[in-house]
């Protein structure tokens, strides 16, 4: 669980620095504040549009109004999607120990005995550098497809591109098993717009309740009685979250 927090950082290392705005652009979707004010009225009526730093009109690094915002939605569906993985992660380490060995020289895999955090500080640091390596790989790979050009490449998100959209791996000289990391199997393909336009906005809200449940988590385990409701359910932790390798140096 800790190795996907500290995956959501890296996952959002490249969105601090801001990309070219120059490159091929094929079809675009340019979204603007109104645009996002459409979308928080399907997303939830009840709170509504809600930005209170009026980070959407912040224009980053120079950018328009649809650049910012183009960056702003990749970068919420991006932390939805890892923590969505770090809830169910935290949830799954809490209970269950996978009953094969860790590595090569038997190792087992963490017990349970131990919080999540805990686990992950328990793992060996080849093995943290696999799961690091592995999500910045996909996140290099994210950014750098957009702009090579080919016939498969995306336009970025900050230039018209559809936020949340991963790019296939059709372009990789070696054959693949599977191009689509979003949708391995194919199965999204048959369905129909209005079921797909469902699916984004469920996406989304999952994504912010996962936000606040991983870290409700987090906020309990280093700071006990911060979330009462989670008192008897996580252990206390003594670690640093936010420091991955702590235990290694």
């Amino acid at each position: 669980m800790k190795g996907l927090v500290f995956a959501s950082a890296i996952c959002g290392a490249a969105a601090f620095v801001g990309p070219s705005t120059s490159g091929r652009v094929s079809t675009t979707v340019s979204e603007t504040k109104e645009d996002l004010k459409v979308l928080a009225g399907k997303l939830n009526p009840v709170v509504n549009y809600f930005d209170p730093l009026n980070l959407s009109e912040a224009a980053f690094w120079g950018f328009s109004e649809e650049q910012t915002v183009g960056w702003l939605r990749q970068s919420e569906i991006k932390h939805g999607r890892v923590a969505m993985a770090a809830f169910v992660g935290y949830c799954v380490q809490s209970n269950f120990v996978f009953p094969w060995a860790l590595t090569t020289a038997g190792t087992p895999h963490p017990s349970t005995a131990l919080s999540p955090p805990e686990q992950w500080d328990a793992l060996p640091f080849a093995s943290k550098l696999q799961i690091v390596g592995f999500v910045g790989f996909l996140e290099f790979y994210s950014e750098l497809t957009p702009k090579s050009g080919s016939a498969s490449s995306l336009p970025h998100y900050v230039n018209g591109g559809v936020p949340g959209k991963f790019p296939t791996f059709d372009d990789v000289p070696h054959p693949m098993p599977l191009n689509s990391l979003y949708d391995p199997l194919g199965l999204s393909k048959n369905k129909s717009e209005d079921a797909k336009a469902r699916g984004l906005l469920g996406e989304i809200n999952n994504g912010r309740l996962a936000m606040l449940g991983i870290f409700g988590f987090l906020c309990e385990q280093t700071i006990p009685g911060s979330v009462p409701a989670l008192s008897s359910i996580v252990k206390p932790y003594a670690g640093e979250v936010m420091a991955p390798f702590e235990g290694n140096f």
